[in-house]
């Protein structure tokens, strides 16, 4: 067995490798040669956390496995980051236990891969204001893959935590980013054409009334029964996509407008159809867009396959016996 440490892992994949791998994943998604399995994530009833395995396969590639870990809100007291997982890959010709990849660092890419995919099919081509909603540890993520698909001129960005969106502020504008700190979500929304939303909330952070025609939203931080960053209204005043419908409606933000009956599962559009030209995505300037990014399992496999890959051919990583 191969193990690929976090370190390395930060090596191997950089944010471009990870879009063009997760876009390829998602298209054979919707040519059907992919699928994800059924989602276990549940609140463990120890130090708060809440723990999950996602496992699917792509027979395009191939390659087979799942990703476990979850939250534990009270790492960062300990050194650690409060998102934790490793992806196990196996053999997909005889089922052995092939590669171990630690996943913290590949899980932030491969989300803000997914959400930069859906700005760069679905936002406006002349949008170039970014609103980011959350600035914890995957708000650089995010802004990374936003602005290697899309040029982008300022960024409006806001924390339920002001000293986050101010640390945020600040590190953008050492890095020659013009960045605003604003004080509420809605004068992030009232300012962005293109808004990413990453939050852990369990209540609407974005409004209808807030949001201007032609906005497009990449919500991605629900991935659990309960979390909520979008008002349903919203979600039924827009045309959504999604990486899995089936996934959207049971643990994404759609899982709320579904439950109100505000929208229904034939409403939603996955990306991969998209990408794979099999669907129509933005159909015009004044339209909202939203993607309701769960997090898939085969985002976080595709992104170790493509690890595990690069390691073998650089000799790299340390094998084991199993």
């Amino acid at each position: 067995m191969l193990i690929i440490s976090e370190h390395l892992a930060q090596k191997l994949v950089g944010v471009e490798d990870a879009i063009e791998a997760v876009a390829a994943t998602f298209t054979a998604m919707a040519r059907g040669e992919a699928r994800n399995y059924p989602v276990v994530r549940e609140v463990v009833g120890h130090a708060d956390a809440v723990y999950g395995v996602k496992a699917g396969g792509d027979v395009s590639v191939p390659f087979l496995g799942l990703k476990a870990g979850g939250y534990w809100p009270h790492n960062l007291g300990r050194g650690l980051t409060n998102h934790q997982s490793s992806t196990l890959l196996f053999d997909p010709d005889t089922g052995r236990a092939a590669a171990l990849v630690s996943a913290n660092y590949l899980t932030g890419i491969r989300t803000g891969a997914a959400s930069a995919l859906a700005t760069r099919a679905l936002a406006r081509k002349d949008a170039s204001v970014l609103g980011i909603i959350g600035t914890g540890g995957q708000s650089m993520h995010q802004l990374r893959a936003t602005m290697s698909v899309r040029r982008i001129d300022k960024v409006h960005a806001w924390d339920m935590n002001p000293d986050s969106s101010a640390r945020f502020a600040r590190a953008l504008r050492d890095m020659g980013i013009d960045c605003v700190a604003e004080a509420t979500a809605e004068a992030v929304a009232r300012a962005a054409e293109i808004i990413v939303t990453v939050t852990p909330s369990q209540r609407p952070i974005l409004m209808r009334d807030w949001i201007r025609p032609g906005t497009h939203i990449s919500a991605m931080g629900a991935d659990t029964r309960g979390k909520q960053e979008l008002d349903p209204a919203l979600l039924a005043a827009a045309r959504v996509f999604v990486d899995e419908a089936a996934q959207a409606v049971s643990i994404g933000d759609c899982q709320h407008a579904f439950a109100a009956g505000l929208i229904t599962q034939a409403d939603l559009t996955p990306l991969g159809e998209v990408l794979a030209g099999m669907a129509q995505g933005r159909q015009s300037d004044a339209e909202i867009t939203i993607f309701d990014g769960t997090g898939v399992a085969l985002q976080d496999l595709v992104v170790a396959d493509l690890a595990v890959r690069r390691a073998r051919e650089k000799a790299l990583g340390t094998e084991v016996d199993y």
